[in-house]
């Protein structure tokens, strides 16, 4: 069986209902308990989490080990109670991302981050202190920039 959602993003979007993510206590704030993961640009990493609710809500996601080979997730003792596990072992974890313009100012959200299992989904607050709100996606060297803003000489 599938369910089938309109998105403004995408057009007329159908999942397997085994997709479906349910996230029994919301997305901060965000409306909608139902989500599905959509891999429109495959093998980037970059998904959408959409809303099967509302056709305009669709948001940039991100394993956070892809682009922050440090990442921790501490989950405070509230989000165990809710989510009714001590880990999030066995669970997919994704990031949100602030799209801009300017690939250097895109940020992701390692201090919310959302763990899904089982078909289900929970936004918790990691208590990582080395988790910020907004941590750059990607990053641009000084040196790279300053070596070829270099006049090269020819001769």
């Amino acid at each position: 069986m599938s369910i089938t959602f309109e998105s403004v993003r995408f057009g007329t979007v159908e999942v397997p209902a085994a997709d479906v993510i349910e996230f029994p206590f919301g997305l901060i704030g965000l409306g909608g308990l139902r989500y599905a993961l959509i891999d429109n640009n495959p093998g980037t990493g970059f998904l959408w989490l959409h809303s099967i609710e509302d056709p305009a809500l669709a948001l940039p996601v991100v394993r956070p080990e892809q682009f922050f080979s440090e990442f921790s997730l501490q989950i405070a003792a509230e989000d165990r109670e809710r989510i009714g596990a001590d880990t999030a072992a066995g669970a997919q974890v994704y990031v949100t991302v602030r799209a801009t313009p300017d690939p250097l100012d895109i940020t992701a959200n390692l201090r919310a981050p959302l763990v899904i299992q089982d078909g289900h989904g929970y936004q918790v607050i990691n208590t990582d202190e080395q988790s910020p709100l907004q941590a750059p996606l990607f990053t641009h060297s000084v040196e790279a920039s300053a070596e070829s803003s270099q006049p090269v000489d020819a001769a």
